[in-house]
């Protein structure tokens, strides 16, 4: 089987892992970037081997030299998703895109209906539905391990230093120039969890606010950067203890210290950290994400779940217990604990022996190993041109789009948000 072809749309630090995961596993060939970022541009082109030609400052200018790809990986900011995929769609890329799918109801179902309108394959990253974990889940549901699945709860511990990295520092900190924290953190939980129940919820409601990271919060000795303030060796969201600390580490260079500074020295972290925003204190940023928040979902045949988002913990796997009618699971995103109530018995079933190095939690380290999972999916659907091989498609990664923009309707008005999730299969 030939290798696929790929235009990679938006060269951060998504898309280039990407790239990587679908180069280095032989089943993909990139041969066309699009990135405004001029040093990330030349880096990229010279990793891949990128002739100049293929070369682009923008998406348009891909658009305009015609289709050069199979597929195309679109990784820009989340707000940049929709024109790029409408546009790839119809010169009849199929496309891996980045989550969230868009950050309205309006646009990511103008990309839903471009990939039906162009029978192309559409695979949002929904990378939880892909690692080794969730397959585990799956199947001892569908065996009937537990009965009938009636309750879930879901914890997505998020992590005090990496919200203060992301989500009050970094690029996802507001809602006007990213999303909403549910969507661009949590669109993932929510979608795995309607994974797990194989249908929508009918109806929606949610509470969480930012309540920590705000001036009213700030000590009075902060100063309004961390290099400044003399209460910065005993503060939890010390920006030279987490950065200098990574350049010890080089599992942690590509992320989180690769989104502060390409340089590998101390100078250069406290260069970045002198001017740039990740030196901020974390009470004087103008975030307005929440850094907490809780949803819960009822379903059509009465299960409930109950999700909770929260900043304030470790950066761990998600952890989730399920409550069926025969028994109960509780999984933390390496091992399921099954208790049998029929016999009393109990067995932990490891995951980690059948994922690739036991990969951790987040981005930085491939998501439990969803990210190659999803990569290689995606690739072998397109290769045989087999849909079936993605676990969702565009209509599907719109209806759990939909019940996110629900959770956060609800969260603003103090309501319970009807659904009719009905006429979408969701699987």
């Amino acid at each position: 089987m030939s290798r696929v072809t790929l235009a990679l749309v938006g060269a951060g630090l998504r898309g280039q892992a990407y790239a990587r995961h679908a180069v280095g596993e032989g089943a993909g060939r990139v041969v066309a970037v699009a990135e405004p970022d001029p040093r990330r541009r030349v880096s990229v082109a010279g990793e891949f081997g990128i002739p100049p030609e293929r070369v682009f400052g923008d998406w348009s200018e891909l658009v305009a030299a015609g289709r050069l790809a199979d597929a195309a990986i679109i990784a820009t900011q989340d707000r940049l998703h929709t024109e790029p995929a409408v546009r790839l769609a119809d010169q009849g890329y199929h496309i891996l895109l980045e989550k969230p799918m868009a950050a309205s109801d309006v646009e990511a179902t103008r990309i839903a209906d471009a990939a039906e309108r162009n029978r192309i394959m559409l695979a949002v990253c929904h990378v939880l539905r892909y690692t080794t974990y969730t397959r585990t889940l799956k199947k001892l549901l569908a065996e009937g391990r537990i009965g009938r699945l009636v309750s879930v709860q879901h914890l997505e511990p998020v992590g005090w230093w990496h919200h203060a990295h992301s989500f009050v520092r970094g690029h996802w900190s507001r809602q006007d120039s990213s999303a909403p924290m549910l969507l661009t953190k949590a669109c993932h939980d929510i979608d795995w969890l309607i994974h797990l129940f194989g249908s929508v919820p009918v109806k929606v409601s949610s509470f969480g606010s930012l309540t920590h990271f705000t001036p009213s919060q700030r000590p009075p000795e902060a100063a309004d950067r961390c290099l400044d303030c003399p209460l910065e060796p005993s503060c939890p969201y010390s920006a030279p203890r987490l950065y200098l600390d990574c350049l010890a580490d080089p599992d942690r260079h590509f992320w989180p210290l690769g989104a502060v500074t390409d340089g590998r020295s101390a100078a250069d972290v406290l260069s970045a950290l002198r001017t740039g925003p990740y030196g901020r204190c974390v009470y004087a940023c103008d975030n307005d994400v929440v850094d907490h928040q809780v949803v819960n979902m009822e379903f059509g045949d009465g299960g409930t779940c109950s999700f909770t988002m929260s900043a304030f913990t470790p950066m761990e796997h998600r952890k989730t217990s399920l409550h069926g009618t025969h028994g109960y699971l509780e999984g933390d995103g390496r091992s399921v604990r099954w208790v049998d109530f029929r016999t009393g018995t109990e067995q932990i079933i490891n995951t980690d022996a059948d994922a690739d190095t036991a990969a951790g939690p987040s981005a930085a380290d491939g998501h439990g190993g969803g990210d190659e999972a999803l990569t290689s999916a995606f690739l072998s659907a397109v290769a045989s041109g087999d849909p079936g091989l993605l676990l969702s498609d565009a209509a599907t990664s719109l209806a759990t789009h939909r019940v996110v923009w629900a959770a956060e309707h609800a969260r603003d008005t103090g309501s319970v948000v009807r659904l009719d999730g009905a006429s979408v299969h969701v699987a």
